[in-house]
């Protein structure tokens, strides 16, 4: 696992736990030698996990947080980690979008981690209008966190929304898709320009093209690779400095999301 001081961080949305587990995500769980780990999109109880996950959490004596929606086998978000957390906050303090269980945050002793897992804002942008109160909440939520406990901010999670065309294959072809909707990137402007996040992997890689994070399961998008960055870690800008290494493991299988990782020194 990675030192106390250098953090490495993995965010996947693992499209159900049970189908990833029986496409052997365990292997590359086993070998990432992370510090914690994101989940989203869990769609299981806790009660459901497969036995060969419980005895990879025991065996490696790892601390595990879930937070599933209401609905049954539908979205549901977790952290794993390697130090206990000094306190963990399921959902973020509103009904409506704590019932889909979309939010989980662990404190740790140098910086606050939370694992989201942003609505999809559907077809002719009949969810948009949740979705940007969610992400709205979201923000104001965090910004509390990190006001109350004086620490850094990471957000890592499937956002849901490709921020810029160089983020998306097809950005024309898509103007009027759920996740590329224009109010959607005016929400990634707003976090990222006007309140000075920093997208890690963008930071670092300003002009990396045809990296994706997400590929449709039809037309052979991933083979072809016409897809989507739409996974993010996000930081507040008060560890700008300490981020040291940001990365898309597109070629990780187990999803059609794959998992995104970030390295930084705290």
């Amino acid at each position: 696992m990675a030192s106390a001081k250098l953090q490495k961080l993995i965010s996947w949305n693992v499209n159900g736990i049970r189908a990833a587990i029986r496409k052997d995500i365990l292997n590359y769980l086993q070998s990432s030698k992370f510090s914690a780990i994101c989940f989203q999109e869990v769609r299981a109880l806790e009660s459901q996990f497969p036995d060969e996950f419980v005895n990879f959490l025991n065996t490696n004596n790892l601390y595990s947080n879930f937070y599933a929606a209401e609905k049954k086998g539908y979205s549901g978000v977790g952290i794993i980690s390697v130090a206990k957390p000094l306190s963990v906050t399921k959902g973020i303090g509103v009904k409506e979008f704590d019932c889909e269980g979309r939010v989980i945050t662990c404190e740790f002793e140098n910086y606050i981690l939370s694992s989201a897992y942003f609505p999809n804002s559907q077809d002719m942008g009949k969810r948009l209008s949740y979705k940007l109160r969610f992400c709205d909440h979201l923000f104001e939520f965090l910004t509390k966190q990190k006001e109350k406990l004086n620490k850094p901010v990471i957000l890592g999670g499937d956002y849901n929304i490709a921020h810029r065309e160089i983020d998306i294959a097809r950005p024309k072809a898509n103007e009027k898709t759920a996740g590329y909707f224009l109010e959607e990137r005016q929400w990634m402007e707003y976090l990222t320009v006007d309140k000075d996040w920093i997208d890690t992997f963008r930071f670092l890689n300003p002009d990396k093209k045809d990296v994706y994070s997400w590929w449709s399961q039809r037309g052979r998008a991933r083979e072809n690779n016409v897809g989507w960055r739409i996974d993010y870690f996000c930081t507040d800008k008060s560890i700008k400095k300490n981020i040291k290494k940001a990365e898309v493991e597109y070629n990780v299988l187990g999803s059609d999301h794959c998992p995104v990782t970030l390295e930084v020194d705290l």
